[in-house]
């Protein structure tokens, strides 16, 4: 690595603090698992590194009253996914954690380190896109919070300000009537995604899909939905018709970019049959949901 000062904050306000002086100059670092090896490769370089990894209460996992879920910047991917109370509160949230690389990653990287670094390929911001996850962002000006939906804007880029420090994110209240699918292809299990798909849907008391949600990864600049085939499956009764005329509209609807190890047709093509597949899955946890709930 490129040499570098090292700082270590106690508490948010330093850490912001220490944003503010450096801007530009300076990165934090939570878990470390995208950032060190960038710099250990020389791929970038940097003056000072801001470690928020013992800073007071970034460590926290919280579900309110209303069923929203926080989870602050130092959680780990693997606190996340031992949590039975968040396969409860955010079953979309934690069905995509074992597809983020591997356990190794997984112990140290952080949930809200992945949604800060924006990298497209990655799961979680995906599926904060899906379900509608707010950011928690810290500066010198206070504290706001970001719609994912505002949040992503571009290549390995957010609207997070030089001087501005993610410290958690809330992802809404899980429905009761909800199903998700998390689902990708790669070369390899742990690696990034040439294309991956998080669904998730409501049923109503009549059997018709509810808020359908189809966030793709892996295929642009930043996680996209389709909105055209959102729509062509709001208020229809789910069956392989429905999703396989889905499947055709977001084959169409898409643009994917292609490079050494994927053409944009295949993205494409592969695109829609993750569209069937995610929501005949989402659909079918939905109904599973609906039956316990009823006592069946």
């Amino acid at each position: 690595m490129s040499p570098f000062d090292y700082h270590r904050p106690d508490t948010v306000d330093e850490a912001v603090a220490l944003l503010e002086t450096y801007g530009g100059d300076g990165k934090v670092l939570a878990g470390g698992q995208s950032l060190l090896p960038v710099l250990a490769l020389r791929l970038t370089r940097l003056d000072h590194l801001i470690d928020i990894g013992r800073v007071q209460g970034l460590q926290s996992i919280e579900i309110g009253d209303g069923g929203a879920v926080s989870v602050g910047a130092a959680v780990t991917h693997a606190r996340v996914e031992r949590s039975d109370a968040l396969a409860s509160a955010a079953p979309a949230v934690v069905g995509a954690m074992p597809y983020i690389g591997h356990r190794a990653i997984r112990s140290r990287g952080t949930v809200c380190g992945s949604l800060a670094h924006a990298d497209p390929s990655a799961e979680l911001p995906a599926v904060a896109l899906a379900v509608g996850a707010e950011m928690i962002v810290r500066g010198p000006a206070g504290q706001r919070s970001v719609d994912a939906t505002d949040f992503f804007e571009g290549y390995l880029s957010s609207a997070l300000a030089e001087d501005e420090l993610l410290t958690g994110v809330r992802f809404p209240a899980w429905p009761p009537r909800a199903g998700w699918s998390v689902l990708e292809i790669s070369r390899r299990h742990g690696d990034f995604a040439l294309v991956g798909l998080v669904t998730t849907l409501e049923v109503d008391d009549a059997g018709l899909l509810r808020r359908p949600a189809l966030s793709f990864f892996g295929i642009a600049s930043t996680p996209v939905r389709v909105a055209e085939a959102e729509q062509l499956l709001e208020g229809n009764l789910p069956d392989s018709a429905l999703f396989a005329e889905a499947a055709r509209v977001v084959s169409g609807a898409l643009r994917p970019r292609a490079d050494d190890h994927a053409s944009s047709e295949y993205r494409a093509h592969v695109a829609g049959v993750l569209t069937r597949r995610g929501l005949a899955e989402a659909t079918e946890r939905a109904a599973a949901r609906t039956t316990e709930g009823a006592g069946v």
